[in-house]
């Protein structure tokens, strides 16, 4: 059974930092896409940061520079250094595999790919 956790999250103010963890369990992670993706409100699941299977990254504008999406193949792990946060980076921040396309707008729902169940970040000004 695939399973993904994620923990690290919790609250941070305006320009600090925080880094995710992701552990997999069932699968080797090396071998697939891996992602983070954060439910904003709207409701829209939001794309924050991708490694595909050959270290090749990828974020949106909203992101990119500030967060960074790394993996450890030895732990079977994938990290989320996110720094310079701002208010709007208030989330919960999902780990997922294999590109999943959320429905709805809903991150965590899906017909393919992984979940993880989700590590709530709050940033204050």
């Amino acid at each position: 059974e695939v399973q993904l956790v994620e923990s690290g999250g919790g609250s941070a103010h305006t320009g600090g930092s925080l880094r995710l963890s992701c552990t997999a369990s069932g699968f080797t992670l090396d071998d697939h896409d891996m992602h983070w993706y954060r439910q904003l409100p709207g409701p829209e699941c939001e794309l924050a940061a991708t490694i595909e299977d050959d270290g090749t990254t990828h974020y949106p504008g909203s992101v990119k520079g500030r967060f960074t999406i790394s993996q450890d193949n030895a732990k079977n792990s994938v990290y989320l250094q996110m720094n310079s946060l701002k208010p709007e980076d208030t989330a919960v921040y999902y780990c997922a595999a294999d590109t999943p396309v959320p429905l709805g707008g809903r991150c965590g729902l899906s017909h393919s790919g992984y979940w993880g169940r989700g590590t709530q970040v709050t940033v204050s000004s």
